[in-house]
């Protein structure tokens, strides 16, 4: 449970909500720098990304895995209007209590109230380090009361994950 002498942490990344989020700013992360700085910053020796399986999007999945990204696969459902659902919420909840054992401290990547109570359990045995949220104007207030002050926002920090003109 250690990288280099220190121990290790998890990411557990709702890769739906991060998305979205990115989209509404109008920016597009880089999926590989965003690793990196888990790697460095918060000692991320696994970071696991829970995102709806479309077959059309093939090619985001195989550069999120070599960006060293472990992708949790949720079937999606097309909605009558021709929406496409494909909640994580359940599977997160899930793989972070399968491995909990597995890490030093969770870092949960979403926006998303109904990780509320995972992050408050993860608080409760010692397990939590910290949230980060794309957007701090659509963060829910029920994750960040239960993330207690240990939450950071992407949209403060985008120029170090958004892709560069005529860089990668």
């Amino acid at each position: 449970m250690s990288i280099g002498g220190q121990r290790n942490n998890y990411a557990f990344i709702d890769g739906i909500n991060l998305h979205l989020s990115a989209k509404y700013l109008d920016w597009e992360i880089d999926w590989g720098s965003f690793r990196e700085y888990l790697r460095k910053r918060h000692n991320v020796s696994d970071a696991y990304y829970f995102i709806g399986y479309l077959e059309k999007y093939q090619s985001l999945y195989d550069d999120l895995k070599d960006y060293g990204y472990t992708l949790v696969y949720k079937p999606v459902l097309t909605l009558p209007d021709g929406k496409i659902k494909g909640n994580c919420d359940a599977e997160i909840v899930l793989h972070t209590m399968i491995n909990i054992n597995n890490y030093h401290k969770a870092v949960i990547i979403t926006g998303d109230g109904d990780i509320a109570c995972l992050v408050e359990y993860l608080r409760s045995v010692d397990k939590f380090k910290l949230v980060i949220a794309c957007r701090q104007d659509s963060c829910s207030h029920l994750l960040r009361k239960a993330a207690s002050g240990n939450i950071m926002f992407i949209d403060y920090d985008r120029w170090k994950f958004e892709k560069q003109k005529g860089q990668l």
